[in-house]
């Protein structure tokens, strides 16, 4: 029981819960857009006689295959991971870039067995070639 308390009251599980939270609220305001805006607009420049296409289908055999409520998940869909993408990772990207350009570098690598050594190191310490601190040139004995 104290191990469920500890993972219970762990901040992490809080901010994943207000994080699934508001995301179920924003996937309910996005298909909400698509319903009632979107979609009857792209019905009345398809010219469609329906206002809203999630009441498109088609039958076969008599069973009815409901296409227009998929097109509305599939924007649904579109749209969230457009925002997603333009809002929360792109951003993200970004300042993750700026953040290591501004980092300087702390390893190079040896010319002759290609690892990764410290910047000053003055012998790879794999192969043990002479390294001139601060070049990638092996020096010459």
């Amino acid at each position: 029981m104290g191990g469920f308390k500890n993972l219970i009251l762990r901040g992490n599980i809080v901010e994943l819960a207000v994080a699934v939270i508001i995301g179920a609220t924003f996937s309910g305001l996005v298909q909400a857009l698509v319903t009632d805006l979107v979609t009857p607009l792209i019905g009345a420049v398809t010219g469609g006689r329906q206002p809203n296409f999630a009441e498109y289908s088609f039958t076969v055999n008599g069973s009815e295959f409901m296409y227009g409520d998929f097109l509305n998940h599939l924007i649904t869909f579109l749209i969230i991971a457009a925002v997603v993408y333009w809002l929360i990772v792109l951003p993200m990207t970004r300042l993750i870039g700026l953040l290591d350009r501004n980092k300087s570098a702390t390893t190079k690598q040896c010319p002759e067995c290609i690892s990764d050594v410290p910047v000053e190191a003055r012998r790879c310490m794999y192969c043990t070639v002479e390294l001139v601190p601060g070049s990638e040139t092996p020096s010459t004995p």
